[in-house]
């Protein structure tokens, strides 16, 4: 995927949308494509997370794994597609984390990858632009705990 098109996607993306061209472009150098078949793994709740994931093309689900004693199951907390963001996102905080949720595909997916601490770097050096990416990542971050919360009440 040539770099014209990574900018549309980042661009396109609910976490980077409105930041100038210049830091999108920025961003984009720091990408990485990733190609993923139905059934696969983007990643899983357990692992150690480095990367933050634009949906290119196709459909994830999230889930998590719940043990609440004498109920287990798994809960799906949300339903991606193009322009969603996903990933571990406290590496932005340059802190070590585990993902607490999985993301498996449901059709053929192309991903962006970037790694959380190449983003950071940016985000430190610009100010501005952090703010409004950190921004972005609270309402993510909210949408999210909601999904999670209300997926656990139907186990």
């Amino acid at each position: 995927m040539d770099h014209n098109k990574i900018k549309g996607i980042l661009e396109g993306c609910e976490f980077f949308k409105g930041l100038e061209e210049t830091y999108i472009e920025n961003i984009a150098g720091l990408c990485q494509v990733c190609n993923f078949e139905p059934g696969e793994y983007i990643f899983s709740q357990g692992d150690f997370g480095e990367y933050l994931y634009v949906i290119a093309e196709g459909n994830v689900s999230l889930e998590r794994s719940i043990d609440l004693g004498t109920r287990k199951g798994n809960a799906v907390i949300g339903l991606l597609g193009k322009g969603r963001a996903m990933g571990c996102w406290s590496t932005l905080l340059g802190q070590p984390h585990t993902l607490m949720s999985s993301a498996v595909c449901r059709k053929p997916t192309t991903v962006v990858s970037i790694r959380g601490t190449e983003l950071r770097e940016i985000m430190v050096d610009n100010y501005k632009m952090g703010f409004r990416m950190m921004e972005s990542l609270c309402f993510l971050l909210r949408d999210r705990l909601h999904g999670a919360l209300g997926a656990m009440e139907n186990i």
